[in-house]
């Protein structure tokens, strides 16, 4: 049992540390996993960006999820659980528009609006807090994948083995500390799983990059922008 997710990223880091050398982005779904994130930044003296996705929970119990909607208009469905709660196109389209909205409302908070950084041929660590089902991690790495990193490695304290298993193709390698074979409440692994609050992540972000050496921003000869 991890104390909390502060203690979860330490331990995660020094899971981490070879990455150091590739001068990786850590990117965090919020809220829970920019906590863990941020350690794990600070070990690799990596930046920390935030990877804005919501999941879509079944009106019968809102904790289930039946998919996930990510930046740049992803989105990921799980059938078999539509199927299974007889969700009809109505109900799926007010739950989406429900969880866009909130999803707007953190990208403008967090990022003021902006979208994710360069993330072109660049080693990228995903990170959240525990996973569970994998429809919020999917959906983050589908969203990823359109910026065309050069490996995505998704680093979580605790996870479900079949579900780690199942979402390994999409991604170069995984980070795992607990790995139960299932996996029903991610809390349980967490001595202090309190919600984290929009105040907190602002700082977590914001004490990270501001120890990070400002982007140099040019253009070469052939109008194409270079940022390092």
């Amino acid at each position: 049992m991890f104390e909390d997710r502060i203690e979860a990223g330490k331990q995660l880091a020094v899971k981490l540390k070879n990455y150091k050398n590739e001068s990786p982005l850590v990117v965090a779904l919020p809220r829970g996993g920019v906590a863990v994130g941020f350690p794990i930044a600070k070990a690799l003296h990596a930046p920390l960006e935030v990877e804005i996705v919501r999941k879509l929970g079944a009106p019968q119990n809102v904790e289930v999820g039946i998919g996930a909607i990510a930046e740049d208009g992803v989105e990921y469905l799980n059938k078999d659980m539509l199927d299974y709660f007889q969700i009809s196109n109505v109900t799926l389209r007010l739950i989406q528009q429900r969880e866009r909205t909130e999803l707007e409302r953190r990208k403008k908070l967090y990022r003021g609006g902006k979208p994710l950084g360069l993330l072109t041929n660049r080693s990228v660590i995903l990170v959240d807090d525990g996973l569970a089902t994998g429809v919020t991690a999917c959906a983050a790495i589908l969203s990823l994948k359109k910026h065309h990193p050069k490996k995505i490695i998704f680093a979580v304290p605790v996870c479900a083995q079949s579900t780690a298993e199942a979402i390994f193709p999409l991604i170069d390698s995984i980070i795992c500390i607990e790995h139960p074979d299932t996996l029903d409440a991610i809390g349980r692994y967490y001595q202090n799983f309190r919600q984290v609050t929009d105040e907190e992540v602002l700082i977590h972000l914001r004490r990270i990059n501001a120890e990070m050496p400002s982007p140099i921003s040019i253009e070469n000869d052939f109008g194409q922008k270079i940022v390092w």
